[in-house]
């Protein structure tokens, strides 16, 4: 069965390869796209695009499902390639499609789990459940599961901040590291959130929450 893209998508899937971009690093391509280059993008999409779409169905189990998903990610890589930090394409874009897929499937199953729990703990009906108590847990779990996928150090800088509440200062006192790398951890944490969580309204909160520590002293 035949892959079915998105429109512009299409354009990048059935262009002619440039051999030429074939040669590049996965760095230099992160490079090239944060210029605006489309060939660097299309060389990307056809570098990951059968590895990706294997570890979406792996973890779906279903064909349609992980092709939207995947190009929902790539898409969204073209999209913010001018805000988005990635020292490892592979590894970040395959932590976006295990999330994606994670976001698509757990929702359901967990939303009810959760009102299941909900109704038991409030002796309410299933039929007057609080919606904004279900989605808060929900996302809190959510937001767990992205931050155990940062990087190691940016993952600790998170979570010493988050958790324990520690300054920026404190940070560095504790993971031996300068002030400014600890604040370039928790910008580094807050863009992959962003581009992993995309424009849910719960994103905010989270921003807010690492603006304020970065003006900790």
């Amino acid at each position: 069965m035949q892959n079915r893209f998105f429109p512009y998508l299409e354009a990048v899937a059935y262009a002619p390869r440039t051999a030429l971009y074939s040669t590049y690093t996965d760095e230099q391509l992160v490079g090239l796209l944060r210029d605006n280059d489309e060939e660097a993008f299309a060389e990307i999409f056809h570098r990951y695009w059968d590895k990706l779409l294997a570890i979406g169905f792996n973890h779906a189990r279903n064909k349609e499902v992980a092709e939207e998903i995947v190009q929902d990610v790539l898409l969204s890589l073209w999209n913010r390639r001018h805000s988005m930090e990635i020292d490892r394409p592979a590894a970040f874009l395959a932590t976006a499609v295990k999330f994606a897929v994670f976001k698509t499937l757990a929702r359901e199953n967990r939303r009810r789990d959760l009102l299941q729990e909900h109704t038991v703990d409030t002796g309410n009906s299933a039929g007057s459940f609080d919606e904004g108590v279900i989605e808060a847990k929900f996302l809190k779990e959510y937001l767990n599961e992205l931050v155990a996928g940062l990087p190691e150090q940016c993952r600790l800088v998170f979570v010493y901040s988050r958790d324990h509440q520690l300054s920026t200062k404190e940070i560095a006192a504790t993971l031996q590291l300068s002030p400014k790398t600890v604040e370039s951890h928790l910008t580094k944490a807050l863009k992959t959130l962003r581009f992993l969580l995309g424009n849910h309204r719960f994103f905010s909160v989270i921003a807010t929450f690492i603006h304020l520590l970065l003006k900790k002293t």
